[in-house]
């Protein structure tokens, strides 16, 4: 790719004329330029030089680009190179651009990559609390997941999504109290079993939240589902089955939202599967001396000022999600020999994952695997976050049959809607309103928290997921036309307009901006990209006709452009989980 070629032309001007400088290609920076004029990718070399030869960066910038200018690699791939305030910049040759894009063979992903990446990743997303409905909180580490699962597995990764149920711990024994209490106190068996049959994930939730209000005005009631769950971890036949039926009305429900939103997994895990192999980790820890008792409870003390101690076993004998969560990733590590397992989960749980991968560290365990913890920002309102405790949270399914019921009034009132049926009209509806609920939060760096907006979260207009759809209509409607189905590669035009030009350059950022987004776990970049070059593409089609071009040639490159826009488009709202359409 690219930033490759640049830099082993750097490397090869460095040692040239400062020999005994040893640089690797990760010693310094190629990086893309925001600003056209400037050129399309930039170095900071000579500042790193600069810190070893006492020399200034402008100078040596100057000494590189004389030196660059001999190579013969210089005319092939750049229209000129600069060098500007200790920077260089390079400008890519248009007509390297239009063989590098159209008439070299493109495989279907990753052509960029000389060999198939022989790494695998584990990516830990969404992992919902059971007994809950889904709220729109839950949305970010569901679709962000699947992103970088994707993008993951675009780059030629082994990729294993994995959705780690939140089915164990105290909040079963808070539920279990409540519904024995609420729903099934002085019930006959045969009575016990229809009102369990006939619960819903929304009398689990009121239930829920109908503990948390009694507890308030009675503490003791924690020490009772304390209790619940200590009799849940014992195998208890009655609390078994009270929490096998939340679970399975949990899953219903869950599932029905995952194909809402086209959200898929290779493995759905509840903590309680890792129950039987905590008790091997507790014995590891205590053999390696890794665990004291404090106050009743035994605890891991890191000995570290910036990671307080974490309980392991609580003082009534319960498990913890630490010691659950260190038995998850020995059972990953010894399945699948990741290169990288990587946890989707709030912010809120920072200092957590940072106790966790030290643990991990301090075990032994993954000398050959990297851990990353994607600390999203909350979807909260104005004045705090969501919570379902208090009864103050949106439904996710609430919010995604409001944008397809947004996007389908929308149609109606086009004049378009003549030409569909409503089975038509529902199926646009569905894809444009969920997609757009998806691009919304997708278009924010994860760390950003996003505060709550009924108008924004539904946003249709400017930069959103429907004007990247509508661009891809556009080209399909164009090629249609055209019957082109596959590239044109015969043309000999090269007297580009400043249309075609940002166009080709915008699709030369692609393979760099992808391994971007890739390493710094940022969808949004795909999100800015395809808004970029969507603009340039309608801007360019408004100003320059396609199918009646002034002569073959012209038209046989804007349609390789349009194909190519298309075709890149789709690409990206494919690694985003975003749907398509042909018509809009």
């Amino acid at each position: 790719m690219m930033k490759e070629i640049i830099k082993k032309i750097i490397i090869k001007a460095v040692n040239n004329l400062f020999r005994g400088l040893s640089l690797k290609e990760t010693d310094f920076e190629v990086s893309l330029i925001e600003k056209e004029s400037l050129g399309d990718y930039t170095s900071n070399i000579s500042f790193l030089i600069s810190k070893k030869t006492k020399e200034s960066p402008t100078k040596i910038a100057e000494k590189l680009l004389l030196e660059i200018s001999s190579f013969k690699e210089k005319n092939i791939y750049f229209e000129k190179v600069e060098a500007v305030n200790g920077f260089l910049n390079f400008y890519l040759s248009l007509n390297f651009l239009k063989k590098y894009l159209f008439e070299i063979k493109r495989k279907k992903n990753v052509s960029f990559l000389k060999n198939k990446i022989k790494k695998t990743i584990v990516v830990d997303y969404s992992s919902p609390n059971i007994a809950k409905p889904f709220g729109i909180g839950h949305l970010r580490s569901a679709i962000v997941g699947q992103g970088i699962l994707n993008l993951y597995k675009f780059l030629g990764w082994k990729t294993i999504g994995d959705n780690h149920l939140g089915d164990w711990g105290t909040q079963f024994g808070k539920l279990i109290y409540q519904i024995k209490n609420e729903l099934l106190k002085n019930k006959t068996e045969a009575e016990k079993n229809k009102i369990l049959k006939k619960l819903t994930i929304d009398d689990l939730e009121k239930l829920y939240v109908s503990y948390h209000n009694l507890s308030k005005e009675n503490p003791e009631l924690d020490n009772e589902a304390r209790k619940w769950f200590k009799k849940l971890e014992e195998k208890d036949k009655e609390a078994i089955k009270i929490w096998k039926t939340c679970v399975n009305i949990s899953l219903k429900e869950f599932n029905r939202i995952y194909e809402m939103l086209k959200v898929k997994f290779d493995v759905v895990l509840g903590e309680s599967f890792y129950e039987n192999l905590v008790k091997d980790v507790f014995k590891e820890l205590k053999e390696k001396n890794l665990i004291k008792e404090s106050e009743g409870a035994l605890i891991f003390d890191f000995n570290d000022k910036e990671l307080p101690p974490i309980v392991v076993i609580k003082s009534d004998g319960a498990t913890t999600y630490f010691l659950r969560d260190l038995a998850t990733i020995k059972y990953r590590l010894k399945k699948w020999k990741p290169d990288l397992i990587v946890y989707e989960v709030g912010a809120d749980q920072t200092l957590y994952f940072k106790q966790v991968f030290k643990a991990v560290e301090i075990l032994g365990w993954a000398k050959k695997t990297s851990f990353f913890h994607i600390n999203h920002g909350l979807i909260r309102w104005p004045w705090g976050k969501f919570s379902t405790r208090k009864g103050e949270t949106i439904h996710l399914e609430e919010v995604l049959k409001e944008g397809i019921e947004k996007s389908l009034k929308i149609l109606e009132k086009t004049q378009v809607k003549k030409h569909l049926s409503l089975k038509e009209k529902k199926k646009i509806a569905f894809k444009v309103g969920i997609g757009a609920i998806k691009y919304n939060i997708l278009s924010y760096h994860y760390k950003s928290d996003i505060i709550f907006d009924w108008d924004k979260i539904l946003n249709l207009e400017g930069n959103s997921g429907p004007y990247i759809q509508y661009t891809i209509v556009r080209c399909v409607s164009v090629l249609k036309k055209a019957k082109i189905k596959n590239i044109p590669k015969k043309f000999n035009y090269s007297n580009f307009n400043r249309e075609e030009q940002r166009i080709l350059r915008e699709l030369a950022k692609f393979e760099t901006i992808i391994l971007e987004a890739a390493e710094k776990y940022s969808l949004n970049l795909l999100c800015d990209y395809a808004f970029s070059l969507s603009s340039l593409f309608n801007l360019f089609y408004e100003k320059h006709q396609i199918l009646k071009a002034e002569n073959q040639e012209v038209r046989n490159f804007r349609l390789a452009l349009t194909f190519k826009v298309k075709e890149t488009l789709e690409k990206i709202l494919n690694l985003l989980g975003i749907e398509t359409l042909e018509k809009m």
